[in-house]
């Protein structure tokens, strides 16, 4: 089984951010990896804009690539800058760009 041609995770940061600046509501994503239950996602926001709160998923982690960050859930908030890494927690919980930024969104769904 042939594997499909590495990401450049970089590259692709900013050309995300790039259309995130652009785009009305200051976003842009892009699924990288969906393979069963495992899914990875870009995902590029400008300063200030947030994903509001939202259900977690059963895993998943955040890397920032690019920025800074704020993972909010129940009251309680995590400043997370490029390279950082956190475990989503498992209630609802939100992300804000503090400053423009890129996340690498890992998820595994059931």
């Amino acid at each position: 089984m042939q594997q499909p041609a590495p990401l450049d995770l970089g590259a692709l940061a900013d050309e995300h951010l790039a259309k995130a600046r652009t785009a009305p509501h200051g976003r842009s994503a892009h699924l990288v990896v969906h393979d069963g239950v495992l899914r990875q996602s870009v995902i590029a926001l400008t300063a200030g804009t947030s994903l509001d709160e939202h259900n977690a998923p059963p895993a998943a982690s955040l890397q920032v690539l690019r920025g800074r960050v704020e993972l909010t859930a129940s009251g309680r908030s995590e400043e997370l800058e490029t390279g950082g890494l956190q475990m989503i927690p498992k209630e609802r919980h939100g992300l804000t760009a503090l400053e423009d930024a890129v996340v690498l969104l890992t998820a595994v769904n059931d």
